[in-house]
């Protein structure tokens, strides 16, 4: 097996790591937005123009982690690529892969992906960035795991969550669930593949924070939250922070695309 196949078909176990943490759903390039949020949570993000990187502190010792698909869609996912790499280079952060973030890797090793779904629009934002800044995102996100297990097992974070019997375990099957979710094998009318609902039968003792999937507020059920609360189709930009569970949301400063698969809608029945 190649190095980095083997790279990222791993997760990462920090059971010593209690938090606080600020857990951010899907940035989607929200540059912008995502330097508010961190304001509001605290965060102090300075830019030293002579180093090119930012320089983020919290003065109670909080730690990001963000819940992947950075990239795509948005104004601005280079400066996104950035913050997030110095945040998780500083010890401020921690950070799981994204569908998007795969395939954009994917597309800056050659392979033959289809440039789509907003990759187009994170290929032009890049051609304006040197060599060693491209060198750089991509040994960053070729080092991204596909689930974090934090305090004592406590929490999991992995972009479209995980079931509880699989928290822990590293295949391709496993990767391949934290980063799309379960499917039905089948398409919709639009050409999407179907997704399965497995929060609905969760039942572990963990919290499984994730995104993937917009919603219109953050959802809360059986024990997993779902906070992508689609920042880049004009929502909000959300974190949780934990283990207090205080939700933190910023309004998208604009609607920077549309969303093929319409918002799951919140039924109070369901959480």
């Amino acid at each position: 097996m190649n190095k980095s196949i083997n790279q990222q078909m791993y997760n990462l176990v920090l059971p010593e790591q209690h938090g606080p943490f600020d857990i951010i759903g899907d940035v989607h390039g929200c540059f912008n937005e995502l330097v508010e949020l961190l304001k509001r949570l605290h965060y102090t993000v300075a830019f030293n123009e002579a180093e090119a990187k930012f320089e983020i502190s919290h003065p109670a010792g909080h730690k990001a982690v963000f819940v992947g698909d950075l990239v795509d869609r948005g104004p601005n996912s280079p400066e996104v690529l950035r913050l997030v790499m110095d945040m998780v280079e500083q010890e401020m952060a921690f950070c799981v892969s994204g569908n998007h973030d795969d395939k954009l890797l994917r597309m800056l090793k050659g392979c033959n992906v289809k440039v789509r779904h907003g990759l187009e629009l994170t290929k032009a934002q890049l051609e304006r960035y040197n060599s060693a800044f491209i060198s750089r995102v991509m040994r960053f996100l070729d080092g991204l795991p596909h689930h974090i297990i934090l305090d004592e097992g406590r929490l999991v974070v992995a972009h479209a969550g995980l079931e509880e019997n699989l928290h822990g375990k590293n295949s391709k099957g496993v990767r391949a669930l934290c980063l799309y979710g379960p499917t039905s094998g089948e398409t919709d009318e639009k050409g999407l593949p179907i997704r399965l609902d497995w929060a609905a039968d969760y039942c572990g003792e963990a919290i499984v924070v994730y995104g993937h999937t917009p919603v219109h507020q953050p959802w809360w059920r059986n024990n997993t939250l779902n906070i992508d609360t689609g920042c880049v189709f004009g929502g909000k930009l959300t974190a949780l922070t934990y283990p207090d569970h205080i939700i933190t949301s910023v309004d998208a400063f604009g609607e920077y695309a549309s969303s093929v698969r319409p918002f799951v809608k919140y039924s109070a029945e369901a959480s």
